[in-house]
C-alpha cells in the first residue's frame, strides 16, 4: 500500500500584478482612432503595465502518512499560497499536487462559512460539501459545539456574522476536526484564538496524527512546530530550501532569522 499521503510536484504559481487598465469616453476613443494614422512609429505603447511575481517556485516534496509537517517561512514566503494549492482553492501555474484521501482545511478566518447562516446552519453546510451523512452530522453535533467552548455554544444559533474572529476560528477548527479528514491543512489562524484552545486545538492535531492521519501545519510560533511537528520544510521567496526533520530546519530558520535581525 502506498505510504504516501501528499505529493508535490514543481508547483508554481504566478500572480500578475501592474496598473488598472482605465476606461475611455466615447469621445476620447473616437479622438484616438482619428489621430492613430498620424502616430509616428516607436511610439511608447500607453496599455498598462504588467508585472509578475511567483509565490511558489518549483516546489516539491512528499507527506507520508500519519505524518506532521510544519510549514515555516518569512512573511510573503509563499506558505499561504502552498496551502491554498494543497486545498484546492486555487490552480497552480505548473507542477501538480496529490492527495491520498479526504482533506480539511482551516485557512483564512471565516474560509467556507456563510456570513448570513448561523453557526448550526454553516456546521451543516460543511458537513454537506464534505460529503458528510446528516446521520453522522448529527451526531456529531454537540460535539463539535462543545469542543468550540462555550463562548460559541450561545451564539450557536446567531448568523456568524457575528462572530468575533475568535467564535471563528473556535468553530471553524472544530468543525474540520471533528470531521474525520485523512489530511488536515491548518494555516496559523489558531494565533487568533486565546491561550487555552490553542493548546486544546494543538493536542487535538497530535490525536489526530496520533490515530494514522496527516496533518500539514503553517505557523512562525516554533514552539509549536517543534512540539507538534516531526517533519518541516522552509519556504523562502517561493522555493523550499530546506527539508528534513522538525528541529534541524527550524534551528537553520531561527538562525537565519537572527542574522538578519528580522
Amino acid at each position: 500500500m502506498n505510504n504516501i499521503a501528499v505529493r508535490v510536484e514543481g508547483i508554481s504559481k504566478r500572480y500578475r500584478i501592474g496598473t488598472i487598465a482605465t476606461y475611455k469616453t466615447i469621445r476620447e476613443s473616437m479622438v484616438n482612432v482619428i489621430s492613430a494614422p498620424f502616430h509616428r512609429k516607436g511610439t511608447a505603447d500607453s496599455s498598462p503595465i504588467k508585472h509578475y511575481i511567483w509565490a511558489l517556485k518549483d516546489v516539491s516534496f512528499e507527506v507520508e502518512r500519519g505524518q506532521v509537517l510544519g510549514v515555516i517561512g518569512r512573511n510573503g514566503s509563499g506558505k499561504s499560497t502552498l496551502l491554498k494549492v494543497l486545498s484546492r482553492i486555487i490552480q497552480p501555474t505548473e507542477g501538480r499536487a496529490e492527495i491520498y484521501g479526504s482533506v480539511g482545511s482551516l485557512l483564512e478566518v471565516g474560509t467556507g462559512f456563510h456570513p448570513e447562516l448561523t453557526g448550526r446552519e454553516n456546521i451543516l453546510l460543511n458537513a454537506s460539501i464534505l460529503g458528510m451523512k446528516k446521520t453522522d452530522v448529527k451526531r456529531k453535533m454537540d460535539d463539535i459545539i462543545d469542543f468550540a467552548g462555550d463562548v460559541v455554544k450561545n451564539f450557536i444559533d446567531t448568523p456568524v456574522k457575528h462572530y468575533s474572529s475568535c467564535m471563528y476560528v473556535r468553530l471553524a477548527f472544530s468543525v474540520a476536526a471533528h470531521f474525520n479528514p485523512e489530511v488536515l491543512i491548518v494555516d496559523e489562524v489558531l494565533a487568533v484564538g486565546d491561550a487555552d484552545f490553542q493548546e486544546k486545538s494543538l493536542g487535538t492535531m497530535g490525536e489526530i496524527a496520533k490515530s494514522g492521519r496527516t496533518v500539514i501545519f503553517v505557523s512562525h510560533n516554533m514552539n509549536a512546530i517543534r512540539k507538534l511537528c516531526t517533519h518541516a520544510i522552509l519556504l523562502e521567496s517561493g522555493k523550499v530550501t530546506e527539508t528534513g526533520l522538525v528541529n534541524d530546519v527550524a534551528a537553520k530558520y531561527v538562525k537565519a532569522m537572527s542574522q538578519t535581525g528580522v
